[in-house]
Parts: structure tokens; C-alpha cells; sequence
């Protein structure tokens, strides 16, 4: 059954019909693959810089997306979705993000508040339909990537602008409510939900923001205990423990109690899937490598079978899947999700909590105001050519600042320290 009709696989910008052999989902997935913006993502922050040596087995945006991907194809497939699509949107989730990751798009949200702010999930459908460039509209002015609907929509795990974001069931970030859209691309925004529910994520997304939960709780747990930031001493330590479950509460569980989440971890850490070698320090030898492999391999199985199985048990895969983007959601328990949570809480105490992190932090966010001063004062001679006719063609200094702000979220962590350098 062809769960994907005409309406789903339609561009922006009708191209001419392509390979024949290769559907277009298929051509999506390549032109993501193939593009500048996933490049960069080698040189930009995941949870610590690319460039701390010390860290030597450290994840960069481009390796979290890769394994994203990896993980978003698998359950895509498993779950009846076509996988180039749930891949194309697991590869592109990340685009948008700034120089220094989180901390990077917080600074960028702070100056770009005269033009509507900046949010690294707007910013992935900007550069996918505007500013990564490919193909071109009648009038010459670019489509990005000109991807199908399905895909665009699979990358929106936020379907909302900025000026509607309170929605029912979507949590409050820690660093404001999560939105898709700024006002200025509305336009493509309502092309790619035309006909949707507002309001209404698809399948694909869902699948795709699991995948990228499931691939940066676990392998950012693999990092921490590789550099030894996490020691296996620290988590037997019921105080510890604790110490992560207030943490994760704060930031990724509110809707859960210290009870809960302590009962959830003790069970977690107690599984037999944790290596018998971890009942001392890992000091990095072959078997502590090899086991913590095996972990990893393990935590990741964990996680998705319970989305699968649930899935699959919700919505009774019996003969076929749901058809449709929206027809259906993914079931992950609460169990599940209170686990991954947990991950992320071990990596936020134990690394982004430590004041050495917060330090760096502070001097990142002067660089990128510092930054961003230096580029406006100076364009568009400042800004690359391929963004220098949005400077100059704005009608108002709101749109002049988005494309100093556009600018800045392109570059990676060590070409933002070279433009500062250079321009001062």
C-alpha cells in the first residue's frame, strides 16, 4: 500500500520529473545529505565544543545527526513509514542550530528579539526552504532545497509560529516555548501544513523526535562516562542519584515527582544491562570500551522496542500500519520517557552544571553579541554574498537584522571566533 500520494511528495517549486529509479523522498534524503548546512554541523557544539581536545571521543552536531538518522530510519521502517523520509527529517533536525549549540541560540534569541527572536527549530525550515541554496523561484529568489511537503512537515516537530506556540500538552522549555516558524516564512509554513490539522505533528516527526531524545540521552551518557565527567561510583550513590532526579525534574520531567523518578533510576541503573566491569572505575582499557558499547547498544534497544511495541500494540499493526502523516502517534510509555529523561538529567549535572561549562558559556554569548555588532556596523560587505541582497533589499531594520542573525546561525563554533578576529 503506497502510504504517501501526490499531495505528499509535492515541491514548492515543481521540478521536472527526476530519476525514475529513485523516488523523491529518496532525492530529499541526498540533497540533505549533500548540503552545506549538515557540513557544519561538524564544527558546531553538541553538548561540549568541537574543539576541547580533552574530550577526545566528544559528539559534534553533524555525529549526533548521523546517528539520529541511523536510529529514526530503523523505527521509520519498522513502523510501516517510509525510511528515507523519517531519515531526511532526523538529518536536517538539527540545521538550524547556531554556533555553540543551546547556549549559542539563547545569545542569537536575545538579539534577534527586535526582528521576532531566533529558534534553532525555525531556523532548520529557513535554511531548508530560503537559505540553503539549490533551487531557485521565477523571480530568482531561492527555494532552499525545495524538499517534498512530507519532508518539510517530518521536520517540524513544533507546527506553530512563534505567536501561537502555547499550546495545549507542549511543555514550557527551559528557554521559551518551542516554535517552527517565524513570521516572515509563514507563507512556505502554510503550503507544507496545507490541509492539516492545526496543531497536528505527523507520524514522521514524532518517530524523528524520538530518535533524536533517544540518540543524545544515550551517546551524551557514552561521552560523560568515556572522559570520566560520570563515574559508575556516582550513579550507585542513592544521594547523587537524587541530586540528577531534582535536576531532571527541573528541566525535562515536571509533570513527575522526586518518587517517581528516583524508583524509575534505581530500577534503571540496577538492570543487568549495566556491565559487571562498571562495579569499579572505567579506565578506558578494551573491556571497558567494549562494554561500554554494549550499553549504549542496549540503552538505545531499550528504548526504541518500548516505542515500537506500544506503537504497534496502540493502533494493532494487523494487517497494515495506519496509513496517512497524521493518522496516527507514537506510544512511548511513561516509563520510557521518564528513563530517557534521566539520561539527559545525568549529563546536566555532571556536565553542563559544572562552572567550569558555565564560564564558557558567558564567554561564548559575549562573542556572539560582540559578534553580531561587528557584522551590522559593517554590511553588507560583512555578510557573505549569497545573504548580502536580504541586507540590502529589507524593507526595515527588523529584516536587516535577520539577515545579520541569519549570518551568525550559519557558522560553526571555530569560524564565529575567526569572524570575530578578523572583523575587530
Amino acid at each position: 500500500m503506497n502510504r504517501y500520494d501526490e499531495h505528499d511528495q509535492a515541491r514548492w517549486v515543481p521540478e521536472p520529473p527526476g530519476d525514475p529509479e529513485r523516488g523523491a523522498f529518496e532525492r530529499d534524503r541526498a540533497r540533505v545529505m549533500h548540503s552545506a548546512s549538515l557540513r557544519r554541523l561538524a564544527a558546531k557544539t553538541q553538548v561540549v565544543t568541537p574543539s576541547d581536545h580533552s574530550l577526545h571521543s566528544n559528539r559534534t552536531r553533524l555525529t549526533h545527526s548521523l546517528e539520529c538518522a541511523q536510529i529514526g530510519r530503523e523505527m521509520g521502517k519498522i513502523l510501516g513509514r517510509d525510511p528515507d523520509l523519517v531519515e531526511t527529517a532526523c538529518l536536517a533536525h538539527d540545521l538550524g542550530h547556531p554556533p555553540f549549540g543551546h547556549n549559542g541560540e539563547v545569545a542569537l534569541n536575545e538579539l534577534a528579539a527586535p526582528c521576532g527572536g531566533f529558534q534553532g527549530n525555525a531556523q532548520n525550515l529557513r535554511l531548508l526552504t530560503r537559505l540553503e541554496a539549490k533551487v531557485l523561484t521565477e523571480d530568482g529568489r531561492s527555494a532552499g532545497l525545495n524538499l517534498t511537503r512530507a519532508a518539510l512537515d517530518a521536520v517540524c516537530k513544533y507546527p506553530w509560529t512563534s505567536d501561537t506556540c502555547r499550546v495545549p500538552g507542549v511543555p514550557q522549555a527551559r528557554d521559551g516555548r518551542p516554535y517552527c516558524v517565524y513570521p516572515d516564512d509563514a507563507p512556505i509554513f502554510a503550503w507544507v501544513r496545507e490541509g492539516t490539522p492545526d496543531y497536528r505533528v505527523s507520524f514522521e516527526a514524532q518517530i524523528m523526535d524520538w530518535a533524536d531524545d533517544v540518540a543524545y540521552s544515550v551517546h551524551d551518557l557514552e561521552d560523560a562516562l568515556h572522559c570520566g565527567h560520570v563515574t559508575p561510583e556516582a550513579l550507585r550513590d542513592p544521594e547523587e542519584r537524587l541530586e540528577v532526579c531534582r535536576l531532571t525534574r527541573e528541566w525535562y520531567a515536571p509533570d513527575a515527582d522526586l518518587a517517581e523518578l528516583a524508583e524509575t533510576f534505581a530500577r534503571l541503573v540496577t538492570d543487568p544491562i549495566w556491565p559487571a566491569r562498571f562495579a569499579g572505575p572505567f579506565v578506558g582499557g578494551l573491556d571497558d570500551l567494549a562494554s561500554l558499547k554494549r550499553l549504549t547498544s542496549s540503552l538505545i534497544g531499550r528504548f526504541c522496542r518500548s516505542a515500537q511495541d506500544a506503537t504497534r500494540e496502540a493502533y494493532a499493526y494487523r494487517p497494515e500500519p495506519p496509513a496517512g502523516r497524521h493518522s496516527a502517534d507514537l506510544v512511548v510509555p511513561r516509563t520510557t520517557r521518564l528513563e530517557c529523561a534521566l539520561l539527559k538529567g545525568v549529563t546536566a549535572h555532571y556536565v553542563m552544571s559544572r562552572e567550569a561549562h558555565h564560564a564558557t558559556q558567558a564567554l561564548q554569548r559575549e562573542l556572539i553579541a560582540e559578534l553580531a555588532s561587528l557584522i551590522a556596523a559593517g554590511a553588507p560587505a560583512t555578510l557573505e554574498p549569497a545573504l548580502r541582497p536580504a541586507f540590502e533589499n529589507a524593507p526595515d531594520d527588523a529584516g536587516r537584522l535577520r539577515a545579520v542573525v541569519d549570518q551568525i546561525a550559519s557558522l560553526t563554533d571555530v569560524s564565529a571566533v575567526a569572524w570575530r578576529r578578523r572583523l575587530a
